[in-house]
């Protein structure tokens, strides 16, 4: 009897004992979760923000296509007929001046005769007029180069007044739209196709961001009713 009193006794204890443990351990994981959950909330309010992309309009796609064509200040420019430079000849007023390129692709220099230009950057075309000074005339020639007059452009398609023009600094495809007296109602005004030098037609968006080159030729195409 007093042993089964005792066992219930201690059983008693037990089940006390189990349940405060159990208890103890809920509370701590009450907490936890709601340590873990502020945490998280501050994570959301606090940190840095990523928006999501929004839609993609013509616009922007033109824009993006348009960057695809580096301004004129970062391609080397090719010297080519019409356009006018000043050649200088460190200490030789007599060889210096100011000189077009020919039809031929050349220039006529004072002492040296014709130098080729065409296809040339400009520190080409100043190494080639140094290697001829240095061919029997000077010893150790120094040439500087400079663009004083580019050649013109040429746009033609649906433009009020096709034809060539003279080319400004930083033109892009829209100045030469406006400088040729804007479009023609049946113009396609989102696009234009431009031919450089001796390369193929290239298609580009109707840009801003488009920059035009001395001698390149542009045609604006008809737009589809």
């Amino acid at each position: 009897m007093n042993h089964s009193a005792a066992e219930t006794g201690g059983n008693g204890f037990g089940d006390f004992f189990r349940r405060g443990a159990l208890g103890a351990l809920r509370r701590k994981a009450a907490v936890a979760f709601a340590v873990f959950a502020i945490a998280a909330v501050a994570a959301c309010t606090d940190g840095p923000r990523v928006n999501a992309p929004g839609p993609v309009t013509e616009g922007s796609v033109s824009e993006q296509a348009g960057a695809s064509m580096p301004p004129d200040a970062d391609i080397d420019y090719e010297l080519g007929t019409g356009d006018r430079l000043r050649v200088l000849v460190f200490g030789e007023p007599d060889l210096s001046g100011e000189f077009d390129v020919g039809g031929a692709g050349v220039v006529a220099l004072p002492l040296i005769g014709q130098v080729r230009a065409r296809g040339l950057t400009l520190s080409a075309f100043e190494d080639a007029v140094e290697t001829k000074l240095r061919d029997g005339y000077l010893t150790s020639p120094r040439v500087s180069v400079e663009v004083l007059n580019y050649r013109p452009f040429y746009i033609y398609g649906e433009v009020s007044s096709p034809g060539q023009y003279p080319y400004t600094s930083s033109m892009t495809v829209l100045n030469a739209v406006a400088v040729a007296g804007g479009y023609t109602y049946r113009a396609n005004q989102d696009k234009v196709y431009i031919t450089r030098g001796e390369g193929n037609e290239v298609e580009y968006p109707a840009s801003q961001a488009v920059r035009v080159l001395p001698g390149d030729v542009l045609r604006v195409p008809e737009r589809f009713f």
